[in-house]
This record gives structure tokens, C-alpha cells and sequence, in this order.
């Protein structure tokens, strides 16, 4: 396996402020599709650590579509 280059290492560390409304807006959904399900799992669910890692895993469900956005996605519009 290879290191990571200098751009690889930007890309996972740095910022990545959102380029246009419609990822700002990308973002706020993945935020609201999480807590949506994170309230139904914690309705659902009995108290204790399943419940807690549910959650948890959840967080991280959320974390890396953002990343997603931010990282992975091209800055420009693609084409027709």
C-alpha cells in the first residue's frame, strides 16, 4: 500500500467549505435524515448499550456522508 500524497492528506484534513447552496443544503438533509432515525431508534429501543452504539453509528452514518459532500464531490457542476 502506498502513502498518501500531500493532496490526499489536504483533502481528508482540511476544511471543505461548502461551494454552492445546493451542498449547504445537501448537508442539512443528510442532518436531518440522522436525527430523524436517531429519534425513531431511540423511541423504539429499550435504554442500554445497543441503544447507545445505535446512536453512535448513526453519528458516524452522518459524519462520513458529510465527508462524502465535502471530500468526494467535484466543486463544478457536472455536464449535460
Amino acid at each position: 500500500m502506498t502513502k498518501p500524497t500531500d493532496d490526499e492528506l489536504e483533502n481528508r484534513f482540511l476544511y471543505h467549505p461548502p461551494p454552492n447552496q445546493e451542498r449547504v443544503d445537501a448537508h442539512a438533509r443528510v442532518s436531518d435524515l440522522c436525527l430523524a432515525v436517531a429519534k425513531d431508534i431511540r423511541n423504539l429501543c429499550p435504554s442500554g448499550r445497543n441503544l447507545s452504539l445505535a446512536l453512535t453509528h448513526l453519528e458516524d452514518v452522518r459524519m462520513r456522508a458529510n465527508a462524502a459532500l465535502a471530500c468526494d464531490s467535484p466543486t463544478e457542476p457536472s455536464g449535460p
